[in-house]
């Protein structure tokens, strides 16, 4: 039940972050649109950069589920041979 708690509270942190951080998005992606039609290639790595910085959490959570994964799959038993005569 402790780790339904943390849980719950890393959820509830999460959330609340999402609010200040969806802001900053908007003028990012605005930033960049208005600079690549006036033919200036800032925008483009900003917008690389918006997409590398998106990329990377669901390349750890697809490493750590790997891990997982490969730590806690059931192995299939060792049949032994009988050896008759």
């Amino acid at each position: 039940m402790k780790w339904f708690k943390y849980l719950l509270l890393i959820f509830a942190l999460s959330c609340s972050a999402a609010s200040v951080s969806y802001g900053q998005c908007a003028m990012c992606t605005l930033n960049a649109e208005n600079s690549t039609k006036e033919g200036n290639m800032q925008g483009r790595g900003l917008n690389d950069g918006i997409l590398f910085l998106l990329v990377i959490p669901y390349l750890a959570a697809a490493g750590l589920g790997y891990l997982w994964y490969k730590k806690y799959r059931k192995k299939s038993p060792v049949k032994k041979k009988l050896l008759t005569r």
